[in-house]
């Protein structure tokens, strides 16, 4: 008689015999105890992990898994939908299908709330997708939307403007409660000028638990300067009749070639407790109420640890000045990003800032630079944001001509002071 397994194995040798004996096997090594199934959520972490990878081979790895049996590919699928990222129109279509059959397959009876794959989706970044097909990918985006309803974070390319269907779309569809990030979004002013009718708006109300908001305007016509009377009594708010905000957890707001807009105005007047990373295209020379950007940084500027000006690059580029009270404004700056023309700062007290950016060293600023520095006490890293070092190998002459000669002259300044030099991407000057 032989059982595998720990139970006692033992040995006839002569069992036709009249009083046969039995012989008890001993094994030579100590049986190995069973190993123990991996749980669950640590099959699905193995496969994330693959499938967060980078390159073809990373996403090939774990779809040739899929493959193997039914309970891998149980594991296996949430983990892949959960993040997606799209580079062309087709990719989306298809997905959508997908999602699209799924749910029509769906029905109430089951006890899962909402249909797979759609309520696995978590993350979508379209952030590389360039299509000139933007009715078709608008549509698309419209009826998808509605399908994903634990999306967190969407990233979409600046250059492509969602329609005021598909911002409500993203809104209004169940479990927008679910969204902690927006990047890439385009915005179109609406035609009424009430915060209450931009879609945007209606966006941020439903989305209380956002985190991360990334916008880009239109930037700013010379003919929004040509206002008469009528226009800038319409451009006036009426505290009373708008109901704030509820964003208390958005940290990171980024606002690019927007001077004034009903979205910025509803921000204004809402308590935003959670900012800290503030981005920004500056607009100081035009007045109030035609430009919010000054005033919007007097307003939030108390609890801003980041604060970084900037105007993308466009044809023509019109860059307008920085207000000179940023320091006061921003009483617990760590970090401030100037935009040319650079500012002539002003303080009054000694500040915490520990990190500066410039486009480029000038000389002009460097006497303002110079001139702070009894207040800057902690300044120890200057940014140039526009300069890369040179490769090595070129001569010291090369060095020291034009611009790389300006940074060298800056880096023996700072050194004194004991002030790091960095370059655009953040490594510093040899």
């Amino acid at each position: 008689m032989a059982r595998n397994g720990t139970e006692t194995v033992l040995l006839q040798p002569r069992q036709y015999a009249r009083y046969p004996g039995k012989l008890l096997l001993l094994p030579l090594l100590p049986v190995r105890a069973p190993v123990k199934p991996l749980p669950i959520e640590i099959w699905r972490d193995i496969f994330f992990f693959a499938a967060a990878g980078s390159g073809s081979e990373a996403t090939a790895w774990p779809l040739s898994y899929l493959m193997i049996c039914k309970s891998l590919k149980d594991i296996a699928q949430p983990s892949l939908y959960s993040r997606v990222t799209f580079h062309s129109i087709e990719t989306l279509e298809k997905f959508y299908r997908r999602l699209f059959t799924s749910d029509q397959n769906w029905d109430s009876i089951r006890r899962i709330p909402y249909s797979t794959p759609g309520r696995w989706v978590q993350v979508i970044d379209m952030s590389n997708l360039r299509t000139k097909q933007v009715l078709q990918l608008d549509s698309i985006l419209t009826h998808l939307f509605p399908l994903i309803p634990f999306l967190q974070r969407f990233s979409i390319n600046p250059s492509i403007t969602l329609s005021r269907r598909a911002v409500l779309s993203l809104a209004q569809r169940e479990g927008a409660i679910n969204l902690r990030s927006l990047e890439g979004l385009q915005y179109t002013s609406p035609i009424s000028p009430t915060p209450d009718e931009d879609p945007f708006v209606q966006l941020l109300r439903h989305c209380p638990n956002i985190e991360e908001l990334d916008i880009t305007g239109q930037g700013m016509d010379q003919t929004d300067l040509e206002l008469t009377d009528d226009d800038l009594h319409s451009l006036t708010f009426d505290t009373n009749s708008f109901t704030p905000l509820n964003l208390p957890k958005l940290r990171t707001l980024t606002l690019l070639s927007m001077h004034h807009s009903p979205l910025m105005l509803a921000l204004l007047h809402s308590p935003l407790p959670a900012l800290t990373k503030l981005t920004l295209t500056p607009y100081d020379d035009i007045p109030f109420p035609i430009s919010l950007s000054s005033q919007f940084i007097v307003t939030h500027g108390l609890n801003l640890r980041s604060l970084l000006l900037y105007t993308p690059k466009s044809w023509p580029t019109r860059l307008h000045p920085s207000p000179t009270d940023l320091l006061s404004s921003c009483p617990k700056l760590r970090h401030l990003s100037l935009e040319k023309p650079l500012p002539q700062l002003e303080s009054f007290e000694t500040h915490p800032l520990q990190l500066l950016s410039i486009p480029r060293p000038s000389l002009d600023f460097w006497s303002t630079l110079e001139r702070l520095f009894p207040r800057l006490p902690h300044l120890h890293v200057l940014r140039a944001r526009d300069v890369k070092k040179l490769q090595k190998g070129l001569s010291s002459r090369a060095q020291e001509a034009g611009l790389q000669g300006e940074v060298q002259v800056w880096k023996r300044r700072l050194l004194r002071r004991g002030v790091r030099v960095l370059d655009a991407e953040w490594n510093e000057f040899d």
